[in-house]
């Protein structure tokens, strides 16, 4: 084995709303020695034969001990966990693992804009920074996948209602956004690791899809052979509603935030210019099929 190769893997996080899908990618689509991190204590189920180690997640020892034996720490946490992950990388460092991959999986955190539009991303800069600062150390990969796609239609993130026909377009729905579905995310953390010096210390941007809520709108009437209602917001009174909510402390506000800066006329959700799609060989995906899955409350690949 090289110097740079990664075959031993541990994931942080694999419960939420990415965690089961990027374990289940890992597990079948690669072959990688994979280790699911859990709190001790903590009552999450994962599939069966899966290695489960647990951890005291406020202690570097415990940690440590935890990550011994692993090329590369894979974190998927939640927002809650967002600004503890200084101590996941130290544990890791501590460990003599090679590579550690943030919890990013969303909006682009280098853009300045953005940043300003949503400081709750603080946390997520900061790792990488932090990062930075020990890449004598340990390297990094920070993946930036946009919104998730199938899942936001499941969910109704996206705007698009299935079970009402309804659709919310912020600012028109004409605005250009990148969005990935949860499988991709998958296969885009394996390709990373399999190229471990091409993806070094690097920010990774890949996408299913750059399209806009017109265009999911239209392809959702298509599928469902119905004309849907359409509802509008304005993108600057969705995020001054989220901030309010945030200055009470209801974090809800942050998915105003996020709809807002992601389908509203700000500028910030289309980083098609940046993609590592080609480079990670990544193959391309079927808009109107996804948007079908989606729209039926699965994710792309499940049964």
């Amino acid at each position: 084995m090289s110097s740079s190769e990664i075959k031993n893997v541990v994931v942080i996080g694999a419960g939420g709303n990415l965690g089961p899908t990027i374990l289940k990618t890992l597990l079948e689509e690669s072959s990688f020695n994979v280790t699911v991190l859990s709190r001790e204590g903590s009552k999450s189920t994962f599939p069966d034969g899966v290695k489960v180690a647990r951890a005291d997640y406020e202690s570097v020892d415990s940690l440590k001990t935890a990550f011994q034996g692993a090329d590369a720490v894979i974190s998927l946490v939640g927002s809650s966990a967002l600004g503890d992950q200084n101590k996941l990388i130290d544990a890791a460092i501590a460990a003599g693992v090679k590579r550690f991959l943030p919890s990013e999986y969303g909006s682009d955190t280098t853009n300045d804009k953005l940043n300003t539009l949503i400081p709750v991303f603080a946390p997520k800069v900061g790792a990488v920074d932090y990062l930075k600062s020990k890449e004598s150390e340990i390297s990094w990969s920070s993946i930036i996948s946009g919104a998730f796609f199938d899942w936001g239609l499941k969910v109704t993130f996206l705007g698009i209602n299935p079970h009402t026909k309804t659709a919310t377009l912020i600012d028109g729905g004409s605005s250009l956004f990148a969005t990935t579905n949860l499988r991709t995310i998958g296969r885009a953390i394996i390709k990373t690791l399999e190229k471990p010096d091409l993806t070094k210390n690097q920010y990774i941007y890949i996408s299913s899809f750059v399209t806009s809520q017109k265009q999911l709108l239209e392809a959702s009437e298509k599928i469902t052979g119905t004309k849907w209602t359409v509802e509008n917001v304005v993108g600057q009174e969705l995020l001054d509603a989220g901030k309010e909510k945030l200055s009470k402390h209801d974090y809800s506000g942050v998915v105003d935030l996020l709809k807002a800066t992601v389908f509203g006329d700000f500028g910030v959700a289309d980083f098609s210019s940046k993609l590592w799609n080609e480079k990670l060989g990544l193959p391309k995906e079927d808009f109107e099929e996804s948007v079908k899955t989606g729209l039926s409350g699965k994710l792309v690949g499940e049964k």
